[in-house]
């Protein structure tokens, strides 16, 4: 199978000849291939040939991950909004869009922790102006959905939307604030960005476990982080989900940066055995691959990801 037919199939809530695999990041370039992305700077002043030529050196690497790390998607993220990631997104389709599923980030989608800049002023509009966090939600939903329909016009296949609502304690909002003022929206543009024949992702950090139940009704595809760190068991996740959304992630991030070797390999073994029977997982970390992160550590998981594959599809024969 192709990676986009392994990541189809998994989202079909089908088994694929191995587990998908892909991350949301990947900023340890100079470790790995001695280069880095452009500058979003200089692709955002760049006009013409050198344009042109930034962007394709943002690609070449996007295909050197793929790549060296046996990516079944990629999720641009350099450069980071504006018609310089339309155009990037056309061309990384182009290239690698008969292997992979090809998508793009959109941000601030619904009131999340990193939409909020005066919380003071929040917590009172929650109560004397509810009028004006449903303006601004309207108006957050309608973004998604116009810049899903660029995305898919640039050649997305699917659209990731990151928006953090809960800490390790759990959700930023009671939960019938959340029904309030957050799911309504979700909504509206998550099945407007199916429609577009888009795969939705919904990525939150944080214990989601208090508001799962409303936070998955929208529909989305499926659902990253699933952060452990927070309490989130992928074992009862995948319990209380299976059919109705696939899951990413789950692989410790403090763990890929501290170590253990031994507690890296228990993580990523834990999230396979619990989460890939019957389809419906992508194999990935609760967070990134962020800088800082040794590379042996995301290598070792990468070795007992194929490690799992190769001895289930032995058990097949």
């Amino acid at each position: 199978m192709t990676g986009r037919e392994r990541m189809l199939a998994a989202l079909a809530f089908r088994e694929p000849d191995r587990i998908p695999h892909f991350e949301e990041m990947f900023e340890l370039n100079p470790e790995a291939f001695r280069r880095d992305f452009p500058s979003e700077e200089a692709i955002a002043v760049a006009t013409g040939n050198e344009r042109e030529r930034l962007l394709h050196a943002c690609v070449e690497l996007y295909a050197a991950i793929v790549e060296r790390f046996g990516w079944d998607a990629v999720c641009l993220w350099r450069p980071w909004g504006g018609p310089q990631q339309l155009d990037c997104l056309r061309m990384l389709q182009a290239a690698l869009g008969d292997r992979v599923l090809v998508g793009g980030f959109i941000a601030c989608s619904i009131h999340a922790i990193d939409t909020i800049t005066d919380y003071e002023a929040f917590s009172v509009d929650l109560y004397e102006h509810p009028e004006v966090l449903h303006t601004q939600a309207l108006a957050m939903s309608d973004a998604a959905i116009t810049m899903g329909r660029a995305m898919r016009d640039a050649g997305a296949d699917f659209v990731n939307l990151v928006s953090d609502v809960a800490y390790n304690s759990g959700p930023f909002l009671a939960p019938r604030h959340f029904r309030e003022f957050v799911t309504p929206y979700m909504h509206r543009h998550i099945p407007a960005l199916k429609a577009e024949g888009l795969y939705v992702i919904q990525h939150s950090d944080g214990n989601l476990m208090p508001i799962l139940d409303d936070w998955i009704a929208p529909g989305m595809h499926a659902l990253h982080s699933l952060d452990p760190m927070a309490g989130m068991d992928i074992a009862e996740v995948k319990r209380r989900t299976y059919g109705q959304v696939a899951l990413m992630g789950n692989v410790q991030c403090n763990l890929l940066q501290d170590g253990p070797l031994e507690a890296i390999g228990a993580s990523a073994r834990y999230c396979l055995e619990h989460a890939s029977p019957g389809g419906g997982y992508i194999f990935s970390t609760s967070n990134t691959i962020f800088p800082g992160m040794p590379l042996a550590h995301y290598a070792y998981m990468l070795d007992v990801h194929r490690a799992f594959c190769d001895a289930r599809e032995k058990e097949r024969v």
